[in-house]
């Protein structure tokens, strides 16, 4: 990724609601931060079995690109942000948003992704994030997130 002079809010997008509210929980703060929004989606192979060839795609790249563009359509509409940036990046999810988030101002992240576990509090990929980051992540309960009328 391009190192940006302006500060920035990294946002962990895999398309999921949540994820989506935490690209529209990024513009709220990206404004008091002055910071630009990189969203930020993170692809690798699937898992693999012996004799298993994928059907369909195999440019998971590309196809990660488009679930992004489209997270960011849902997020903003015709109106993205200013400065917006997008970005797909080859890593396993916690991995690459902790390096994306490296000397940024904030890693926004939904609480739960498109993870196999809904009996979770957190997904593994936030739970990571907040673990490991060397930045402040910030963890956007659901679709219904709002940032408080008095914090901006």
């Amino acid at each position: 990724m391009d190192a940006s002079t302006s500060p920035r809010i990294v946002v962990g997008v895999d398309g999921s609601e949540q994820s989506i509210a935490a690209l529209r929980f990024a513009e709220k703060l990206a404004q008091p931060f002055g910071a630009v929004i990189q969203a930020v989606s993170t692809w690798e192979y699937p898992a693999q079995y012996a004799g298993y060839v994928p059907m369909g795609s195999d440019n998971f790249e590309e196809i990660t690109g488009k679930h992004l563009d489209s997270a960011v359509q849902s997020a903003y509409g015709e109106n993205p942000p200013e400065g917006l940036e997008k970005h797909v990046i080859f890593s396993h999810p916690s991995k690459g948003l902790i390096k994306a988030a490296e000397g940024a101002v904030m890693l926004v992240l939904g609480r739960r992704g498109h993870g196999t576990f809904r009996g979770l509090l957190m997904g593994s990929v936030s739970g990571a994030c907040v673990a490991h980051a060397k930045c402040p992540v910030l963890v956007v309960e659901g679709s219904t997130a709002e940032l408080p009328e008095d914090a901006a």
